[in-house]
């Protein structure tokens, strides 16, 4: 029943995203999640504790997510099959449906696109804040591409290969445990104080639910791209994540282009290595990025009709 429920819901995701008229009257189910780390964090991470118990109070967070995220989806999966038997699998796929970001990143990272067309910083770099973590303020045009490339690339594992890893593997609490680390990952996920320490099994754990989707995402793009493997081969490490560097690495690749390098983070310089070969990232790199995007999309839809068909 997995594979009906994953296309299903990647058809729906498809069609219409997750419209704003919906996030607007019932906001998304991913809030719920940041609203529970932000509520934990403000009262368990406090740098007066040691190290240690930050540790242990950032664990703590996590297993209330996973419960939350994991003992919703397998009610809510109870329920549905319990009432609808074998005519489960459109509710199913309708409760998967918001775990799946196909369309909203694209439409994202377009909006990038246009501005950079039409030359309009002051719009490419509103547009790339909303999708990337680094300063956009200072960067220039080709910054501005540079940073949308790694973050579809990125966020294609994120947002689309991972869920839909987890949704097929797990069903509905899969996916949305998924979505629980990753958006914990996102939020308190980072090295840098204050959440060093707190949100150190956060990082940890989606570093462990992202193994094998970036690599698979990583081949995808690749073929998508047609090109690639010998930059992904090269380059996958030369990214601070343990994953995050396979689908960047493959995207540079196809494109044929440097992703990467230094980069601002709230006024602090970070002197990353450079991925890939060739010239930085431009809005004509972004533009085949984004139809390579679309390509490993249609994929991942032939790989899940492909395993659909066998069984």
């Amino acid at each position: 029943m997995g594979e009906p429920v994953a296309l299903a819901a990647l058809a729906l995701d498809a069609a219409v995203g997750w419209p704003t008229w919906l996030y607007v009257r019932i906001g998304h189910p991913v809030s719920l999640f940041a609203w529970i780390i932000k509520a934990c964090e403000r009262r368990w991470n406090d740098q007066h504790y040691s190290d240690a118990r930050q540790r242990f109070m950032g664990v703590l967070t996590l297993v209330l997510l996973l419960g939350v995220g994991g003992g919703a989806g397998w009610l809510i999966q109870h329920a549905i099959v319990a009432i609808m038997g074998t005519w489960s699998w459109p509710l199913l796929a309708l409760a998967a449906w918001p775990a799946l970001a196909q369309r909203s990143l694209y439409e994202h990272v377009v909006r990038v696109f246009h501005a950079l067309r039409a030359d309009d910083i002051v719009a490419a770099r509103k547009a790339a804040a909303m999708i990337v973590g680094r300063d956009t303020d200072t960067l220039d045009l080709d910054g501005v591409a540079r940073a949308a490339v790694e973050s579809l690339a990125e966020s294609f594992c994120d947002g689309v290969a991972a869920p839909l890893f987890w949704l097929l593997l797990l069903g509905l609490p899969g996916v949305w445990v998924y979505k629980a680390i990753n958006t914990a990952d996102s939020m308190i996920g980072h090295i840098e104080s204050p959440y060093r320490h707190f949100g150190w099994a956060a990082a940890r754990t989606d570093d462990l639910a992202n193994l094998l989707p970036a690599r698979l995402s990583a081949i995808l793009l690749c073929i998508a791209g047609r090109r690639g493997w010998h930059i992904l081969w090269r380059d996958h490490d030369r990214h601070a994540s343990p994953n995050a560097g396979w689908p960047e690495a493959a995207m540079a690749g196809a494109l044929g282009v440097r992703l990467g390098g230094p980069v601002s983070y709230d006024g602090t310089l970070a002197d990353k290595p450079w991925i890939g070969d060739g010239p930085s990232a431009d809005s004509a790199a972004l533009e085949r990025a984004l139809k390579i995007y679309i390509r490993a999309c249609a994929l991942l839809w032939i790989v899940v009709s492909g395993v659909t068909w066998l069984r």
